[in-house]
């Protein structure tokens, strides 16, 4: 999970003239919001407009691949999106398992990896199961790292880690323990989080990681956020001068 593309393979790539192919971000965190916005502005049901968001994620994942980006990090499902009435609970996850099954062979075919952040066994078995099955399937594979933060909260996360590091005997955590110990061990930070829907927050999604990041919001809604989008949102981030803290 943790070895990356190589910077000849990137180099490779096909990278439009409005960006710099040596700042692409390695790491683009999604916060993939207004599926149930877009569905209401057509008089469609909440899961016409998850459903619709497949194909961005599709889209996204091919970009980003195209791109060299080496992780993306899509905030799928949330744990407090158990909150969420049932049966569009049901639908989500339901949903989840069938795009994964349609979509294996085509992130194998792009040499996508897959892995997944958050409570992975409090998700449904069928889910777990398909979740399993694909991440064995594409485990050999050397391009993108497609990571799915699935029953994901950032606090749970921080909390699990100290947990973890506490059985694996940590007396005194520094910041590089806790991080060994988070579901995104091995990952590079994000260095560019993007949020769809116009939303200003970050609705507990890799609150450590993110320490540093960019942050990018566009009003576009997640259903109609696609490689257009997510250029302009890459070209952005290239503008600004990052200095973590620093002058």
């Amino acid at each position: 999970m943790t070895h990356h593309a190589s910077h000849a393979a990137r180099s490779t790539k096909r990278v439009p003239d409005a960006l710099d192919p040596d700042r692409i971000p390695r790491h683009i965190a999604i916060i993939m919001d207004g599926n149930g916005r877009w569905a209401k502005t057509r008089g469609l049901p909440r899961v016409a407009g998850h459903k619709m968001g497949v194909d961005s994620v599709r889209e996204a994942v091919r970009t980003c691949g195209e791109l060299g980006v080496q992780v993306l990090t899509l905030y799928a499902f949330s744990t407090e999106n158990w909150l969420r009435p049932e049966a569009e609970v049901n639908e989500l996850m339901r949903l989840l398992a069938w795009a994964l099954k349609r979509e294996v062979s085509e992130l194998n075919k792009n040499h996508v990896r897959l892995a997944v952040s958050g409570r992975f066994e409090k998700l449904p078995k069928n889910v777990q199961a398909e979740l399993t099955r694909s991440m064995e399937k594409l485990k050999n594979n050397e391009g993108l790292l497609l990571n799915l933060a699935l029953n994901y909260g950032a606090r749970q996360e921080i909390i699990d880690a100290v947990n973890a590091g506490i059985r694996a005997g940590v007396h005194e955590f520094t910041e590089e323990i806790l991080a060994r110990h988070l579901y995104t061990a091995g990952i590079p930070d994000p260095d560019l989080v993007i949020r769809t829907s116009g939303e200003m927050r970050v609705s507990n999604f890799l609150l450590w990681q993110i320490a540093y990041s960019e942050l990018y919001v566009t009003p576009t809604l997640w259903p109609d956020f696609r490689a257009p989008n997510l250029i302009e949102a890459i070209a952005e981030y290239q503008g600004r001068h990052r200095r973590f803290g620093g002058l």
